[in-house]
């Protein structure tokens, strides 16, 4: 990580946004360094997976799927997967990684998606979030897809850390953004962030419907420590990502047995 900056909140769109968090122009590098390493496939996939627990027969959506590492695990233990990511050149890498099996889509996450009201038993999204500044809009929508009783599954930067890795410090209770370059085979990307307080995290997913089932804070995978001996001691004792089970609430509509999701886009199937 390097040349870290801090972005002024609301930052205007620009004419560069575009080049910014573009993983078209570095999927195949990303993915490579996703599949085996110590933060990815050694950390955060397992928590994911379980949280997830017993996935069989399960309609899950796997909200920004880059190239499909968390699909693919899903999919071997029997879940019915769909992917969406914003990089089309991800997903060329997801459809090489799974075949036919996982229906994948190009999708922005701060739209309307393209699924029927209830077409989905859970959400994952990992490591997706705190890509965007305002969750509102994407957790209404995630919320639209899920059944009643579904669950969202997501991992996100920990605030904490996103909170202590400026000096002097950010206002902590502030939604602010950071930026800094990611580099990939020696090329520079840049990247941006939103940093968020744990209450309005929290608060997001109760306005969309959702209610906290759990938040994990999760050791990586003992069969690291061998492998990362240097890195394994740090990730261990230090937070690096924060974990959220919420399951999505039924509306009045659906308490009151007319089985209607308010619907903000998308397709209502019959």
């Amino acid at each position: 990580m390097e040349r870290l900056t801090d972005v002024p909140e609301g930052i205007a769109r620009s004419a560069d946004r575009d080049q910014v968090n573009s993983y078209d122009g570095f999927a195949e590098a990303y993915s490579a360094e996703n599949e085996n390493n110590l933060v990815n496939a050694y950390y955060e996939r397992p928590a994911m997976l379980a949280l997830a627990g017993d996935v069989t027969g399960r309609r899950i959506l796997d909200a920004g799927c880059g190239s499909g590492p968390l699909s693919a695990a899903l999919r071997d233990r029997g879940a019915d997967v769909t992917g969406i990511d914003v990089s089309a050149g991800m997903l060329e890498q997801a459809r090489l990684r799974l075949g036919d099996d996982v229906a994948l889509h190009v999708a922005d996450l701060s739209d309307p998606l393209p699924f029927d009201d209830g077409a989905f038993d859970d959400v994952v999204a990992s490591l997706v979030l705190h890509y965007l500044e305002d969750w509102g809009p994407t957790l209404a929508e995630l919320r639209r897809v899920l059944r009643p009783g579904g669950r969202l599954i997501a991992s996100v930067d920990h605030p904490f850390v996103a909170y202590t890795i400026q000096d002097p410090r950010p206002d902590y209770f502030a939604t602010t953004g950071y930026s800094f370059e990611w580099t990939f085979n020696g090329q520079s990307v840049p990247m941006r962030f939103w940093r968020k307080p744990l209450h309005a995290m929290i608060d997001a997913f109760n306005t969309a419907g959702f209610r906290l089932r759990g938040i994990s804070e999760p050791q990586p995978d003992p069969a690291a420590r061998e492998l990362f001996p240097d890195d394994f001691r740090d990730l261990s004792t230090k937070p690096c990502f924060l974990f959220f089970v919420v399951e999505a609430s039924p509306s009045a509509a659906e308490s009151d047995g007319s089985g209607a999701v308010p619907s903000r886009g998308g397709r209502v199937g019959p």
